[in-house]
């Protein structure tokens, strides 16, 4: 009993830590100017395009591997991590994990875009051609 009553109190407390917004794409996150990082592939990008405005910075690749390191190298090059960001990819899935990892690990303020770009292409939002 007390070690179930410990790992609830342990997990309802990170989720209350944890700074992550889960959103649905919309016109109002580009019109907030908010940065968007797409963490999908190449090949990801290059089929369905970007989310307008979004910034491309791969995290898992083709084989389902990363680098951490690589990663938030890449992102402090081109996002303001002091400062709230968004994260998509196809559904979701990818970024659901990746957000709370983020903000546990680095603090980040995130915002996950459920629904991923899936979502975006079924809502006929703005999408830019990968070049």
């Amino acid at each position: 009993m007390k070690k179930t009553l410990f790992t609830l109190l342990l997990l309802l407390t990170t989720s209350l830590l944890a700074d992550v917004i889960n959103e649905y794409p919309s016109q109002k996150i580009l019109d907030t100017k908010i940065p968007v990082v797409d963490i999908r592939t190449a090949s990801e990008w290059r089929e369905s395009g970007l989310f307008k405005g979004a910034i491309p910075i791969t995290f898992f690749n083709e084989q389902g591997g990363y680098d951490v390191n690589a990663f938030i190298t890449e992102l402090n090059k081109k996002v303001n991590t002091k400062k709230p960001f968004a994260l998509i990819c196809r559904t979701g899935s990818r970024t659901k994990m990746l957000s709370g990892f983020l903000s546990k690990e680095f603090g980040y303020e995130i915002i996950n875009l459920d629904g991923g770009m899936m979502y975006v292409q079924g809502k006929k939002l703005p999408i830019v051609p990968y070049k």
